[in-house]
């Protein structure tokens, strides 16, 4: 019998891959589905959404991350990242660094449509990630 993180992670997987198809993707046409459950057991999705000025297009984990984000979640457990690949796809540095701020001890969980997985935590994708902590403080929040 699997245990209950497994059955939690295989739902999450399922969810980033339903997502998937929701991608817009015309110009390179890899889609990409995420999903990210919070620290509360809320799940935000998303896909990734291109734009013909390239650089403009953002990626799924950064879709799902930004609207749990705007609805209050700020803490993560787990990533999950579905492509069609011939093995599963990490998340970009730029997510990895959105990730990281939030949540460097968030399982990131990435899989391909042939169901390869690999896991790793979002910390150890980023080391020496740049961190709010770097930031020197405004006299107002002295």
């Amino acid at each position: 019998m699997a245990n209950d993180s497994r059955i939690k992670d295989d739902d999450l997987v399922s969810a980033a891959k339903q997502t998937r198809d929701k991608a817009y993707a015309p110009y390179s046409r890899y889609k990409v589905g995420a999903a990210v459950r919070c620290n509360d057991g809320r799940v935000f999705t998303g896909a990734n959404v291109e734009s013909a000025s390239y650089s403009l297009t953002c990626c799924a984990e950064r879709v799902a991350i930004f609207k749990a984000v705007s609805e209050g979640c700020r803490c993560f457990e787990a990533l999950a990242v579905v492509t069609d690949g011939p093995r599963p796809a990490a998340p970009c540095g730029a997510c990895r660094q959105v990730l990281v701020e939030f949540s460097p001890a968030a399982r990131i969980i990435m899989e391909n449509l042939q169901g390869d997985r690999a896991e790793a935590l979002a910390r150890d994708y980023l080391p020496d990630a740049f961190l709010p902590t770097a930031l020197p403080l405004r006299e107002s929040e002295s």
